[in-house]
């Protein structure tokens, strides 16, 4: 198989980055990753998982190690906050007949089943480095690095997250990250038997849910209004938590609510969101990812459609004869789902946040999934 570009520098090793080593390793590039942390560590709690991105993640060659490592369930339970289910969103099985359409992970388990993944492929990675000038040269890039090291690409991918310093470099005048309005806190907690797929509780402004990541474990996520990104003391979480849940009188919830203490890996994240205008990318360098659309977590595919991006610049990559062709396809078959992900989220976030019409984000939610789980 040949690539338009073959020897491709990927810059950052979060999910996005680590995805697009392991496919063009798959299709025959020489790929070296540069990750600036030098544990290439990641944070967080748990993650949840749509049947878009088990789809992604097969085609990857990881899912067996996401079924191993994590959990997976069928549907999405909504119920009420005093406990009876409402309703049930739907969770197709794309991945294959026998795989549930959802699940979830602890965030570090998956970077860490990516992360081997990318090493095994064959890519060189670098850790503890990043770049300091790229100049185009041809049909070249030449990279400086922090390392002391020059190297020449055929393609630079950036997939340096949401506060991008590539992005930075090639669009000093992008939009910056916004704060939602919205933070989201997340627990990792013993799993009762009955919790076997995401559930969440519908309340007039909060709306707390689990969801299993193994067979012994959940993760607990809980939305809040907050309209200004202050500072909270660490001190104060296990308190502020159990705050949240007073007013969910559903059993579950109640012993969630007197299981938060200090070992419940408590973690605070205020919400931001970021979607670049069009062009994604300048000449041989390209954005994937947060980098280009960071998106708030009310549809659970942000990890998702950053994935999605390194597979369709792989295939552009191999579908067509120029990095220019296929940077533009790329582009082409992108910017409208992950429009979509990033201003439906956003949109099911003010209507959370203002406790604004129901219909609407039922509405959104179901609309949103319907298009998640289409052919990228």
């Amino acid at each position: 198989m040949t690539l338009a570009a073959q020897r491709i520098l990927i810059i950052g090793g979060g999910f996005s980055g680590a995805s697009a080593a392991i496919d063009l390793r798959r299709r025959g590039a020489q790929v070296d990753l540069v990750e600036l942390d030098p544990q290439w560590r990641n944070y967080g709690a748990g993650i949840s998982l749509g049947p878009a991105t088990l789809r992604a993640l097969k085609q990857l060659g990881v899912l067996d190690a996401f079924l191993r490592e994590g959990a997976a369930g069928d549907g999405v339970r909504l119920c009420l906050p005093h406990g009876p289910q409402i309703a049930e969103l739907p969770t197709p099985r794309l991945a294959a007949p026998d795989v549930p359409g959802g699940g979830a992970i602890l965030r570090p388990v998956l970077a860490r089943i990516l992360a081997d993944a990318t090493r095994a492929s064959g890519t060189d990675v670098r850790l503890g480095c990043t770049f300091t000038a790229l100049r185009e040269i041809g049909d070249e890039v030449e990279v400086d690095f922090t390392d002391g090291q020059t190297r020449r690409y055929d393609l630079v991918i950036g997939a340096d997250g949401l506060y991008s310093k590539l992005r930075a470099h090639l669009f000093p005048h992008a939009p910056k990250p916004r704060y939602s309005g919205q933070a989201v806190w997340r627990a990792v907690l013993p799993r009762p038997a009955e919790i076997t797929t995401c559930t969440m509780w519908m309340g007039p402004k909060i709306k707390p849910g689990v969801n299993p990541v193994s067979k012994d474990e959940m993760y607990l996520f809980v939305t809040e209004p907050r309209p200004v990104n202050d500072h909270v003391d660490p001190a104060t979480f296990v308190a502020r938590l159990r705050g949240l849940l007073e007013d969910f009188s559903a059993p579950v919830l109640k012993t969630i609510r007197d299981q938060l203490g200090d070992n419940a890996r408590i973690i605070f994240r205020p919400l931001e969101g970021l979607l670049l205008p069009r062009p994604w990318y300048q000449g041989r360098v390209v954005l994937i990812g947060d980098a280009v659309h960071a998106t708030t977590p009310h549809l659970a595919s942000g990890a998702c459609i950053g994935i999605e991006d390194a597979l369709v610049l792989a295939d552009e990559l191999a579908r067509n004869g120029s990095v220019p062709l296929a940077l533009s396809a790329f582009e082409e078959r992108r910017w409208e789902r992950c429009r979509m992900v990033v201003e439906n989220s956003a949109r099911l976030g003010e209507i959370e946040v203002e406790g604004g019409d129901k219909d609407e984000h039922s509405r959104i939610m179901r609309e949103s999934h319907a298009a998640l789980v289409q052919p990228i």
